[in-house]
């Protein structure tokens, strides 16, 4: 979702597909080369490639792509040595070849020239991090993410901002992107052409007051991109040579946590298909820590650039309903590059609205903490009972050895086991509030636990929200969402930086009016929602008799979250709410599954 200030472009002239991909958040700066011929008002392919490219190696990359790509005597294939990027882009491109330039490539081949470019024609870790949320179907605020307004406008206003900044190219290579968006969608004229500051004014802006010509957005995008996400950073300098097979197998402590459903905790045990492979199966556990529910997995996964996961897995129970756990999960993550943790989402659902947050910790004999329960201690609670939960905890521990900071003290070890301690913990009434590190075994776990002087407001995940109709020919697109108490934090203003979750607490559940039109009551027509646990299920598609105008069952409503045990100041329940989109079907889906289907 986007929003902006600035005067926005209508609808009908909205680009159908992608604009120019701009670069990524990596602070390197490289100013490429060019020619006096390479200048905004000149063809980039007329531009002299000036940069030094990256060899193709594979013999099957050669030999599919190098019938159009040209050869050099250094190994560079044009365009592709120019280029790097993620599995999901590369998989995106070779789809582009086949279907518009008429490629003749199997599924196994193309899987192969894949996982052979995204690995040494890709992004470093550093690199492919910030992205990790398009791979992992998450939807970000762009407001926090798009550097600036021309970015916003000539990127971020058709793709997430994630698309863009999962590649970098040549300024020529940038330049050629531009050509190929003004090629193939009608509106990227328009759009690159407007002057930068001009906020798709109707007359395409005014000229500055010193008479130059304004400077274009394309123009500017492409300085942009070339100085922030060029071929050659130092991030891939370092990574290059460390490129190597993963060595993954063997226990991973898995914790993860599911919107409306709490957190879970457990092992994954990861083996290899074949010696050397980068190919693997997996048996995950995984023990809900709100009701003691198990769930076991099998699965599998590929790993492309020596960190990038990309799997499946089935639950072992027949599922029966939409937010079913045991439903066929897609399980995207990214491992450090030293190969002893992991982080990524496990999602599922038509629209992949339904998603475990998980993190894998290696288990490798030496102590690891997964998760503490309960959620949160308040500023002066006495006794209260914490359970933490790990691989390989001492049994012998005495409460020196469980540290949870200045403020908090461990009177007693209740029990401990190797996978679970029990630990009895007292918060003065000066310990100073926030979210609490853990130590426990020379092990730490971060941000552990939240210590909390009050309960300031209730807020609600997602903060604005998308929901498909559908039920009679198209699928229908979930939405779930989960109340958390926050607290102001130590400079007591709400919506600040230092505000912190304190815990998921228990609310009732309803739908409000989002007055756009006096006579659209989309609250009676958009769908409901389970006021225990907050899942929203869309209406219907089609148009409705019932509704004025026979019109579809879209509609904006508020999904308003009333606390049961949460008062305010002035007495009344605490409230938070959501802004919710319900929006017709995905009728037409662009061929970019991901790459491990």
């Amino acid at each position: 979702m986007t929003s902006t200030a600035r005067p926005r472009l209508g609808w009908h002239r909205l680009p159908v597909a992608a604009l120019l991909a701009a670069g990524a958040l990596t602070t390197s700066v490289v100013v490429a080369q060019t020619d006096e011929t390479d200048t905004p008002d000149t063809d980039a392919s007329t531009w002299v490639e000036h940069e030094a490219g990256i060899p193709v190696t594979d013999p099957l990359t050669r030999e599919k792509c190098g019938t159009c790509h040209t050869a050099d005597d250094k190994g560079n294939l044009s365009r592709i040595s120019w280029i790097r990027s993620t599995p999901e882009g590369w998989a995106q491109t070779i789809k582009r070849m086949v279907k518009l330039n008429g490629l003749d490539i199997t599924p196994q081949e193309a899987r192969a020239v894949t996982t052979y470019l995204s690995t040494y024609h890709g992004l470093a870790p550093e690199e492919a991090k910030p992205v990790m949320y398009l791979a992992e179907k998450r939807i970000l605020q762009s407001e926090a993410i798009v550097p600036n307004d021309t970015l916003r406008e000539t990127c971020a206003s058709c793709h997430a901002f994630a698309q863009p900044m999962s590649s970098r190219r040549s300024h020529r290579e940038w330049a050629l992107l531009q050509n190929m968006h003004r090629a193939l969608y009608s509106t990227a004229d328009f759009i690159y052409d407007t002057p930068v500051g001009s906020g798709y004014d109707e007359d395409g802006g005014s000229a500055p007051e010193d008479g130059k010509p304004p400077v274009k957005q394309a123009t500017a995008a492409l300085e942009w991109l070339s100085k922030n996400a060029p071929l050659h950073t130092p991030e891939w300098a370092a990574w290059r040579p460390r490129i190597k097979t993963p060595q993954l197998a063997g226990k991973w402590l898995v914790s993860a946590d599911l919107p409306g459903r709490g957190r879970f905790v457990g092992e994954m045990t990861v083996a290899p298909k074949a010696p050397g492979s980068n190919e693997f199966v997996t048996s995950t556990v995984l023990r809900s820590l709100e009701d003691g529910s198990v769930h076991t997995r099998k699965g599998s996964a590929l790993i492309y650039t020596g960190f990038s996961w990309r799997g499946t897995s089935d639950g072992a129970a027949k599922t029966t309903a939409p937010d079913d756990l045991d439903s066929k999960l897609r399980e995207t993550m990214w491992f450090a590059p030293d190969q002893a943790l992991a982080m990524g989402r496990w999602y599922w659902g038509e629209y992949h609205e339904f998603g475990f947050d998980v993190t894998l910790r290696r288990e490798a004999g030496a102590p690891a903490v997964a998760a503490v329960s309960s959620d949160a201690l308040k500023i002066g609670s006495k006794g209260t009972q914490v359970h933490i939960y790990g691989a390989n905890l001492p049994t012998s521990l005495t409460p020196t050895d469980v540290d949870f900071g200045s403020g908090v003290t461990v009177s007693k070890v209740v029990s401990a086991t190797p996978n679970e301690a029990v630990v009895t913990l007292d918060v003065a009434a000066n310990a100073v509030p926030g979210l609490r590190d853990l130590s426990v075994g020379g092990a730490v776990l971060a941000k552990a636990l939240p210590v909390y002087a009050s309960v300031d407001y209730v807020k609600v995940t997602p903060e604005t929200a998308l929901a498909h109709l559908g039920g009679i020919k198209f699928a229908k697109g979930y939405e779930q969402f989960a109340a958390y108490a926050y607290s102001n934090g130590p400079d007591g203003k709400r919506g600040t930086d230092d505000d912190f979750a304190i815990r998921p607490i228990d609310v009732t559940w309803s739908l409000a009016e989002f007055t756009t039109t006096t006579y659209d009551n989309d609250v009676k027509f958009v769908g409901t929602i389970d006021p225990a646990k907050g899942l929203f299920t869309p209406n219907v598609e089609g148009p409705d008799p019932a509704r004025r105008f026979g019109r579809n069952n879209y509609g904006e409503v508020w999904v308003v979250a009333t606390a049961k045990d949460l008062k305010g100041a002035d007495g009344k329940p605490l409230i938070g709410r959501s802004y919710l989109v319900t929006t017709v079907p995905t009728y037409k889906r662009w061929d970019q599954p991901e790459v491990s289907e």
